[in-house]
């Protein structure tokens, strides 16, 4: 997988386009929302923290780590939030989607739905990876709910398996979806997505 192509993934609703430095000045208008981050195992709530983030997501770029792209609700043009492609394994054709945050705006409006499902597709119908995995904090229920909604199999937690920003340790829950149940879950979870 080279991360040095522009990835782009559209539908009706969605743009993910790869994040770039000058993003930075429209994220600073819907990034500092102590919400967003209760659950997440860094912040953003101050300049110097969106600018360490932004950093982090270019030399992730190009170190071949993680992929970030910004969300771009595409009835008005603006960055609704970010998501990324990362824990990137090509022998093992095998990644993660995570890192993935949305405006205050945008939570339950569809759009990460909209996201996953072109996630899910470019790295089983494109890249044909084997394995996508997701994790989240184990108290983020609204996050559980979503990637059980979209057909991932709990697999476990892992615990007291990452520092958080405010000092918790948190226990980590995995999930997954496999390319061989990839076709059933487009079928039966996102047949509303599939024609758009």
């Amino acid at each position: 997988m080279d991360l040095t192509q522009n990835i782009i993934l559209q539908d009706n609703l969605v743009l993910l386009r790869p994040f770039e430095a000058s993003d930075v000045e429209e994220l600073s208008s819907i990034v500092y929302d102590e919400d967003t981050w209760r659950f997440t195992t860094n912040r953003i709530s101050t300049p110097s923290e969106l600018e360490d983030w932004a950093a982090a997501a270019l030399k992730d770029r190009q170190s071949n780590r993680r992929y970030t792209f910004v969300i771009v609700d595409k009835a008005t043009g603006k960055i609704a939030g970010s998501t990324s492609y990362g824990n990137i394994s090509v022998p093992d054709k095998r990644l993660e989607i995570g890192w993935t945050w949305l405006s205050k705006d945008y939570r339950g409006s569809g759009l990460n739905r909209h996201c996953k499902f072109l996630l899910l597709q470019y790295a089983f119908e494109v890249l044909q990876f084997e394995r996508v995995e997701l994790k989240t904090d184990i108290l983020n229920l609204r996050s559980r709910k979503a990637m059980q909604k979209i057909g991932a199999t709990e697999e476990g937690v892992l615990r007291s398996h990452t520092l958080m920003h405010d000092g918790r340790r948190r226990d980590t829950i995995f999930y997954s979806i496999l390319k061989s149940e990839w076709p059933n879950i487009k079928k039966h979870v996102f047949q509303d997505l599939e024609q758009n």
